[in-house]
């Protein structure tokens, strides 16, 4: 039943997108690890890295598209959910440091021997154990998702009042972190990192090793997605983001499906999250602000909603865009984006993707008029 639920997403598009993403996967390790660095076709580390984050990147915007594109929902605190599991991968890879930190301490991190805390915080407990991190990486995001989302959809909130409050909520979760009694680094948050699973976390191979599991997940992402919204349970969630009401009315706990839903895109962004920590190195509050699920909007807003394909071109071009930018002209960015956004919402309302499936399809409905003149009828007898 779930090989059958998986394979009737492999449409065309998405079989071409996912043979792409994992053809990358494989070349931008070989070209960096294997391909000498006086070769033009070599790849350096940093871009391997690079290309990494926006991966992670691509993962969420998938993510988001899942609730937002075939939903409705428009979250404002899917980088709330991001920033858990980079979290819970941060906390993993501060107890493989052990006595390399600078106090030396083989428990407690530098900054709770700095803060002069006795003993290891009771939630700390199994993150030296890389299985278990893993597992707080989906759990942690996907019990958020599940409470917060149950109780919200339960009482039918809806629209911008919805975005509110999962603004709110990531915002809330910023001014937590920043607390140094949390236990979690304060502002400075979570950094200097050491190895993961043994293998130095600076190491080339790591980095590429890394930058493969990114991809896998953006494809895992993109089937997942595929396979929800091809099925019966994704036409029960296209009715609910076209007419929640009446699909209420018709007998479908409308709730429920958008809980689980949100429950699923939640423990994507979590993993994303996760793969994105050791190869930036750092995690700390600022990954909560609210702006940053609002850069997630604008990716899928400008690859296109609602297209599977469109979040992972969107996240990528915009966040080269932002590479380049900031690097040329930094004081110029935000100006940048805003502009992006609000032409994409003037000139391309469907987003990359949309509009060119549109054109595509505008293309194939209209007649190809015959090759030469009709011949002339017969004269009668």
């Amino acid at each position: 039943m779930i090989t059958s639920f998986l394979l009737k997403a492999l449409d065309r598009r998405v079989s071409l997108a996912l043979l792409a993403i994992l053809a990358i996967a494989v070349l931008v390790p070989v070209l960096n690890l294997a391909v000498p660095e006086g070769s033009p076709f070599h790849v350096p580390t940093y871009l391997v890295t690079l290309f990494g984050k926006y991966a992670c990147y691509a993962a969420l915007a998938l993510a988001f598209d899942l609730v937002w594109g075939w939903c409705g929902i428009l979250s404002l605190g899917h980088g709330a959910f991001f920033a858990l599991g980079g979290y819970a991968m941060g906390m993993y890879l501060m107890r493989q440091i052990g006595t390399r930190g600078v106090y030396g301490n083989p428990i407690l991190p530098d900054f709770m021997v700095f803060l002069n805390w006795k003993e290891l915080p009771w939630y700390w407990t199994g993150f030296d154990h890389f299985p278990f991190a893993l597992l707080m990486v989906v759990l942690v995001p996907g019990l958020l998702a599940l409470v917060f989302g149950g109780l919200a959809f339960r009482s039918r909130v809806t629209g911008v009042y919805l975005s509110i409050i999962t603004q709110a909520m990531t915002y809330a979760l910023l001014l937590a972190f920043f607390r140094n009694d949390m236990g979690f680094g304060g502002n400075n948050g979570l950094t200097d990192f050491k190895d993961i699973l043994g293998f130095n976390i600076q190491a080339d191979g790591t980095r590429s090793v890394l930058f493969a599991l990114s991809c896998l997940t953006v494809a895992l992402a993109l089937w997942l997605s595929a396979a929800i919204v091809k099925s019966k349970l994704g036409l029960v969630l296209v009715a609910i983001r076209d007419a929640e009401s009446r699909t209420r009315f018709i007998g479908y706990r409308v709730a429920a499906y958008k809980t689980f839903v949100f429950v699923v895109s939640a423990m994507l962004a979590g993993l994303a999250g996760a793969l994105y920590v050791p190869q930036v190195g750092i995690i700390n509050p600022g990954e909560f602000s609210p702006a940053n699920s609002i850069e997630a909007v604008i990716w899928v807003a400008v690859g296109g909603r609602g297209t599977l394909i469109g979040p992972i071109v969107g996240a990528v071009a915009v966040n080269w865009g932002k590479t380049w930018f900031t690097a040329v002209l930094p004081s110029l960015w935000l100006f940048a984006l805003g502009a992006l956004f609000v032409l994409v919402t003037l000139f391309l309302p469907k987003g990359i993707v949309g509009t060119i499936a549109d054109w595509n399809a505008k293309r194939k409905a209209t007649p190809t008029p015959p090759a030469g003149p009709a011949p002339a009828p017969a004269p009668a007898e």
